[in-house]
């Protein structure tokens, strides 16, 4: 009797301590959460919406290419329809990095006029934007959709997919993707925390910004770190996508709505936010030696397809992107002791990843 007792208090010691182990489990990071993430909650990037600008290779050899996505609509797209414009004409082949500002922007492209550099035409036909297209009126979040493979052979089909109107529920996700950037854990939402909009949240793997939450305002994409902008002269112009910057700093929010945000960096940033900051005004290279030379710039589709980029988004509809935005803005895991309570929409950057086409065997 006395080793029954004794085997049933060491089963009841046992036990306590697993159910004590498995409070004690620490609540993963973002970082695991994103890893955690089921493949049918990634987005296959199109690969016409990607630009990659190589520069030349780095002393020891290292390559350097930068990968940039352009934005989808509503957003901007007289704006990225030149990009693409400009890109097939290899405009930018031969150009140089201009500007780089300290905690700031990274510019190229077309010089300023007062450079001492002659300006490259641009191709003819470019479409002439007003300063109402830095906003779009409404987003239909009824008919969001996304390309999102549910199955391994839909990736390995990536050079052959119809971008365009595929109907196929293995490509397409028809529920909202207006992703809200409350969290249980902040008092009535962090978007009333938001200096610059009444209201922020995640379209279609985007982080945007509105005067209201009724959806029948006008919506507008945020200057986050990475994103891409055009650069302009004074109002009314609004540049033609010639000059593009991308920010390598603290959010630049006040420029939201006052320039053509038009995508974002996803590979190479470090690229150009490592590069020397020039010493004339705004960051321009008073020293024509300084400027980075930019080898080619081409759009993503137009490589030969060994060489196409191929990324995917976390899909910012999706349990797992709920579940990471609420731990970015409460941090559990166990090194933080203060959970901030909310989060700039900013501090959420939207997971993307490179994948592999996994040939299969035989």
């Amino acid at each position: 009797m006395k080793h029954a007792i004794t085997l049933a208090v060491a089963t009841l010691a046992l036990t306590t301590a697993s159910i004590a182990q498995e409070a004690e489990t620490p609540a993963p990071s973002p970082g695991e959460i994103v890893n955690a993430a089921s493949q049918d909650e990634w987005v296959i990037i199109d690969p016409e919406d990607l630009v990659v600008m190589t520069l030349p290779p780095l002393e020891d050899g290292t390559e350097r290419k930068v990968v940039m996505q352009l934005i989808g609509e509503p957003f901007s797209q007289g704006w990225v329809e030149n990009i693409r414009t400009l890109a097939r004409a290899r405009y930018w082949d031969g150009s140089a990095i201009l500007r780089v500002q300290d905690n700031y922007v990274v510019q190229w492209g077309q010089p300023d006029p007062d450079m001492g550099v002659e300006a490259k035409p641009v191709p003819a036909g470019l479409k002439v934007m007003d300063e109402g297209d830095y906003t779009a009126d409404t987003i239909d979040v009824n008919l969001a959709w996304n390309n999102r493979p549910l199955a391994e052979e839909n990736r390995a089909d990536y050079g052959n997919m119809d971008w365009s109107q595929n109907e196929d529920p293995a490509f397409h996700n028809t529920s909202p993707d207006v992703q809200s950037t409350q969290t249980s854990g902040t008092f009535a939402g962090w978007h009333q925390r938001d200096s610059y909009a009444e209201w922020v949240e995640f379209f279609r793997g985007w982080p945007v910004a509105t005067e209201g939450e009724s959806g029948d305002a006008p919506w507008w994409p945020v200057h986050c770190y990475g994103m891409v902008g055009v650069g302009r002269n004074m109002s009314p112009d609004t540049g033609d996508g010639s000059q593009l910057y991308t920010v390598i700093g603290h959010a630049p929010r006040h420029l939201d709505r006052n320039i053509a945000v038009v995508g974002r960096i996803i590979e190479g940033i470090e690229h150009l936010s490592s590069l020397p900051r020039g010493k004339g005004p705004l960051g321009f290279y008073e020293d024509p030696e300084k400027r980075v030379p930019i080898v080619s710039v081409r759009i993503g589709a137009d490589l030969p397809q060994a060489e196409q980029p191929r990324f995917e988004y976390l899909a910012t509809d999706s349990e797992s992107f709920a579940r990471y935005t609420d731990a970015r803005a409460n941090r559990r895991d166990p090194f933080f002791i203060v959970p901030a309570g909310g989060a700039d929409i900013c501090n959420i950057p939207v997971p993307v990843r490179r994948f592999e086409i996994v040939a299969e065997e035989g």
